[in-house]
């Protein structure tokens, strides 16, 4: 009897060993992984080498099983090299099917130019296959240290810090996972910007970023972002509205037809035509050069812009409001001459 019940004992235990062994090599309860991992397979790599390899990056948590699973899903000859974004804790499962796809299958890049708004970004993202809504996951102006940045209370969103570049991100990645990279991203750049001339003009961060997004929005070209940034600095000092318009395109969603007269005339903060002062939010999310020129505008006694005809986007800069008024009937004349139509050359 006494043999018997170690046999039945043995026959249990040699059973469990097996479900936890079938348990940790099919993971029938896996998640979706944790961090990214960049992992590179080499072109001559076998599988138990690929399987170090992925064990040794965290990937998968054994390189026997994850060889195992591989010879056992017919998979070991398909296995493709090249460079791949996986994560932590993945599944034998998962990893086996983006090594059998091949690299970049699982990953999408994401390129945001500078300037856009929150709005003008999530299409992209949605057309990249970010999930979830971009517009939502960016209107949590809490998430910034703004009392660090000058405020006394949170913004009414992220505008201003979902910083300009290429991210990668894997497919399907959240709106979320795209934001937690782009205000890391902005945290990054701001690091290695001198903020001492802006504070001694009183101005908080929080405004050199305000500054900044209409200094990205007013011109592409490179060597005038600081001559834009100084007419602000200027025109703030001398207490004048800054007139421009980029800010009632940024409040009226126009960013491309031309203004209408009751939008020129529109009864908002953002519109400083008829308002002194900066407008409450900064109007899109400016690049590095647009911020370092915010924090550093040029040291000249300009008021006054408007766009040089037969240029690409340059501006003829001017101290007296008479000097403006001969640059601006220049440009209207050229305009005439073009049929209404914009007297730039690109």
């Amino acid at each position: 009897m006494r043999t018997r019940g170690l046999r039945r004992l043995a026959a249990v235990a040699a059973g469990i060993a097996v479900l936890a062994f079938l348990w940790a090599l099919f993971q029938p309860l896996a998640g979706s992984g944790g961090d990214p991992v960049r992992v590179t397979i080499p072109s001559d790599a076998g599988v138990s080498q690929i399987g170090d390899i992925l064990d040794r990056e965290g990937v998968v948590p054994s390189s026997s099983l994850f060889a195992l699973r591989t010879r056992l899903a017919g998979d070991s000859s398909d296995l493709k090299p090249g460079v791949y974004t996986l994560r932590e804790h993945m599944s034998y499962g998962d990893v086996l099917d983006d090594l059998v796809a091949g690299p970049g299958r699982n990953v999408i890049q994401l390129t945001i130019p500078e300037g856009l708004s929150r709005r003008e970004i999530a299409p992209r993202a949605r057309a990249a296959g970010v999930g979830g809504d971009y517009v939502t996951a960016t209107a949590q102006g809490a998430r910034l240290p703004y009392r660090q940045y000058g405020l006394g209370r949170p913004p009414p969103s992220l505008e201003g810090f979902l910083f300009p570049a290429t991210y990668e991100l894997r497919h399907g990645a959240s709106a979320a996972v795209l934001v937690e990279k782009q205000l890391a991203a902005f945290r990054q750049n701001l690091a290695g910007v001198g903020l001492s001339y802006a504070r001694r003009k009183n101005l908080t961060i929080y405004d050199v970023i305000t500054i900044a997004s209409m200094v990205e929005r007013e011109t592409s070209v490179a060597r005038e972002r600081p001559l834009v940034a100084a007419v602000i600095y200027n025109r703030l000092h001398a207490r004048q509205p800054l007139g421009i318009d980029a800010t009632i395109r940024y409040a009226t969603a126009n960013w491309t037809r031309p203004l209408t007269r009751s939008e020129l005339a529109l009864d908002s903060p953002y519109n400083t035509r008829t308002r002194a002062g900066l407008p409450p939010t900064p109007i899109g999310n400016p690049g590095l050069a647009s911020i370092q020129a915010a924090a550093h505008p040029a040291r000249v006694g300009y008021l006054y812009y408007v766009v040089k005809p037969g240029t690409c986007g340059e501006h003829a800069f001017s101290n007296t409001f008479a000097q403006f008024e001969r640059d601006q009937q220049r440009y209207n004349a050229a305009r005439d001459a073009a049929g209404g139509r914009s007297p730039t050359k690109c």
